[in-house]
Formats: C-alpha cells, sequence, structure tokens
C-alpha cells in the first residue's frame, strides 16, 4: 500500500464522522433509555468470543458471515460476533442464570464478512433486545410494541409492519415428508413468488391432493389483515399448528394499539425459517429497499448452552435508523474560549462544563475557525466580568 491510498477503508467498512456521530450516539442513548423505561436491562456483551458458543444455534448463515481468528493463549479459534443475540442467550442461560422473564438490551458494532445487500455496511451498530423466559403471545406482543416505538423514537415515519408466523409454513412442510433437497427446492421456489412453477413442483412431488392445494396457495396469502380469514378458509383441515398460529397472528394484531403503522401479513414467507420459532416481523419504510429491523421468536437458541428457554428479541443496525429517521439532533454549538491565564477564567470554564455546556478552550496563537470547532457564542471579558457573546 502505497502513502497515498493508506486512508482507504475495506470496502463495505465504514467510518461515522463527528456530524453524524453525534447523532447516532444521541439516538442510541435514546433508545437504551427506552429500553430501560419498560424493564430491560442493559448487557455489554465481548467483540470475540469462542466460536463454539457464538455460533450456537444461530444457523449456517451467520457462520459465514462470522470472521474467524486464532486465540493466541489458548489456540482455539475464536470469532468476532457478527450478532449479537446468541450472545446474549448465552447470558441468559450461564451468567445470569435467571429463574422468571430476563429483559436485556444492548447496542454495539458487529462485524460481517460480506455485506447482507448491495451498499450495506459490513459494520453496523446493533441496537436490540431480547426477552427470554415468557412462552405466551403476551410477550411478543410486548416485543413488538417496543419494536414500533423504537422507530417513533428514530422519528421513521410511514412504517409498515409485516407479520408472519414460520409454524404455517413448517406445519404443512412437515405433512409432505419431503427430503432435505426437496424441501429446499420448495422454499426456493416460496420465496421466489414463482406461483405457477411452484404449483407444478408441488404436483410432481407431493401426492396428497388437500396438502399439495394447501402447499400452492401459500404465496398467495398475502396482504392486509383481512388474509388471516382467507387463509381460516383455504387452510381448513390444516394440521393443529397451522391454524394456531393463524389465531395467534389474529391475537397479536388484536393486541397492536398503533393506527399509524400498516401492518401487512405474508404468510408464505419464511426470513430466518431454520433459526425461528413463531411469530416473526420486520419493518419497512418506502424507500429503504430491506427490512430497516426485524425479531421474532426463537425458542430453542439456548439449547447449546444446557437452558433451552423462550425467547423473542429484535434488532436494528443504529446507523440505518438514523438515515431514515427525521429527529435528528442538529449540532448543539458550543462556547470558545481564548487562551487565558487567568484563574477566574479556568473557574468559569469548569462552572460551565458542570451545567452541560460545550466549552472549548483556545490554545496561544491559534488559528481561530468557529465553524470547524462548532462553536457558535464566545467567552470574553467585559468591564471586568465573564460573558457569554453570540457569534455573528
Amino acid at each position: 500500500m502505497t502513502n497515498v491510498d493508506r486512508w482507504l477503508l475495506p470496502d463495505g467498512v465504514d467510518e461515522v464522522l463527528p456530524e453524524q456521530a453525534q447523532v447516532v450516539e444521541y439516538l442510541r442513548r435514546q433508545l437504551l433509555d427506552l429500553y430501560h423505561n419498560w424493564g430491560y436491562d442493559l448487557v455489554i456483551p465481548p467483540m470475540v468470543e469462542f466460536t463454539e458458543s457464538l455460533l450456537s444455534g444461530s444457523g449456517s448463515d451467520l457462520d459465514l458471515m462470522t470472521f474467524r481468528v486464532t486465540d493466541q493463549i489458548s489456540g482455539r479459534m475464536m470469532g468476532i460476533r457478527a450478532d449479537i443475540t446468541p450472545q446474549t442467550a448465552r447470558m441468559d442461560a450461564h451468567s445470569l442464570r435467571r429463574e422468571g422473564p430476563n429483559r436485556l438490551c444492548y447496542a454495539g458494532t458487529v462485524v460481517h464478512t460480506r455485506p447482507r445487500g448491495p451498499l450495506e455496511s459490513r459494520t453496523p451498530i446493533s441496537v436490540g433486545v431480547e426477552l427470554f423466559g415468557e412462552a405466551t403471545l403476551a410477550a411478543d406482543i410486548e416485543v413488538i410494541e417496543l419494536f414500533l416505538q423504537t422507530l417513533k423514537t428514530s422519528g421513521v415515519n410511514n412504517v409498515h409492519l409485516d407479520l408472519g408466523h414460520v409454524d404455517i409454513y413448517r406445519g404443512l412442510l412437515a405433512e409432505a415428508n419431503l427430503s432435505d433437497d426437496l424441501e429446499s427446492q420448495f422454499f426456493e421456489l416460496l420465496q421466489s413468488k414463482a406461483i405457477g412453477e411452484l404449483t407444478q413442483w408441488v404436483a410432481a412431488n407431493v401426492a396428497d391432493v388437500q396438502l399439495a392445494g394447501w402447499l400452492s396457495h401459500l404465496p398467495t396469502l398475502a396482504g392486509s389483515k383481512e388474509v388471516l380469514s382467507a387463509a381460516k378458509q383455504v387452510l381448513a383441515g390444516a394440521p393443529r399448528s397451522v391454524l394456531a398460529a393463524i389465531s395467534q397472528l389474529e391475537q397479536v394484531i388484536a393486541g397492536l394499539d398503533d393506527s399509524e403503522v400498516t401492518i401487512y401479513l405474508d404468510l408464505g414467507e419464511m426470513p430466518g425459517y431454520h433459526y425461528h420459532t413463531g411469530v416473526v416481523f420486520a419493518a419497512y419504510v418506502q424507500g429503504y429497499g430491506k427490512a430497516l429491523g426485524n425479531g421474532g421468536r426463537y425458542d430453542h437458541v439456548g439449547e447449546a448452552f444446557g437452558r433451552a428457554r423462550p425467547a423473542t428479541g429484535f434488532a436494528f443496525d443504529l446507523k440505518s435508523l438514523v438515515t431514515q429517521g427525521h429527529r435528528h439532533r442538529g449540532p448543539l454549538g458550543g462556547i470558545f474560549v481564548p487562551a487565558s491565564k487567568d484563574p477566574e477564567c479556568a473557574v468559569q470554564i469548569a462552572l460551565l462544563r458542570s451545567q452541560g455546556n460545550r466549552v472549548v478552550q483556545g490554545f496561544a496563537d491559534q488559528k481561530v475557525d468557529f465553524n470547524e470547532m462548532n462553536c457558535d457564542r464566545e467567552l470574553v471579558q467585559d468591564d471586568g466580568q465573564y460573558v457569554i457573546k453570540k457569534l455573528s
């Protein structure tokens, strides 16, 4: 690398400069205060862990997203976290071992081996919550309500909340007894919404006529809340777990009190199918080509730590929330103080800082640029008294 390009960062690795960093940090504090007010305790997991715990129960997708390094002390393989959820599951199962519901929140950088999508950062700041130890729908509703409140606090408007339930897909697929290869083929067709091709595939691979009809209708069960009524008719006679999942979605929608959010259901959309175990959800806004945040239930994530507890939660990329929100914190401005050896000047500086002011102390012979220092006022002496004057 030459001296000319030493400033270059790897593709997908971004830095946050002062103006945006102030906004990001301000929102981070707001969200952590919000989660604290809802009873969620802040945890700060390590950036690296042994891969055996870091990737436990997380699926192959996260495995491929995780950088690996060798621990120079033990010689064991460590991973740089690509997701904080498995770390909170380890804390719940091993470090905390609380008996009742355990509410945790976090905010920290994660690192991905490759971007999740075009132009995405490989170093997002993940902020979210996890609720362990409560299997009822009340936990799902609480987490989704907090998910929506996170968007409100971030100033994100016109939100589309996508809801789904993996037991609809999983319950029907269990009746089909497909091989792993055939199951993967069906999954890909379903996610691509290739209805004609999917119908032909089902006819060729599923002998049960009724089950074939159910599977063929899955990609059509998408739309507003009314789609649940259609689903109950189309899937009449389906396995009990499928009908129970539809009922749970009805209860979740009834439990949400937010007229500002548009709810969209897609009973064939299976994000994190191998990871989630119940209700799943995501937030979309117009003009942003991917989910702004997502979450759902994942009751088996703690099994690897010997304590599989019910769990549900969500995560956002804090930097994405800032770019899509409309509650940015503008420059606060500061007070510039020219270089001075006067003891009283030092007293005034300390007093101003204790009151929460940004105070920038000048140096002798300094070339002053108020914009560069983000100062809109100046501490000066006037008739022997220190006063603050607005800069023109």
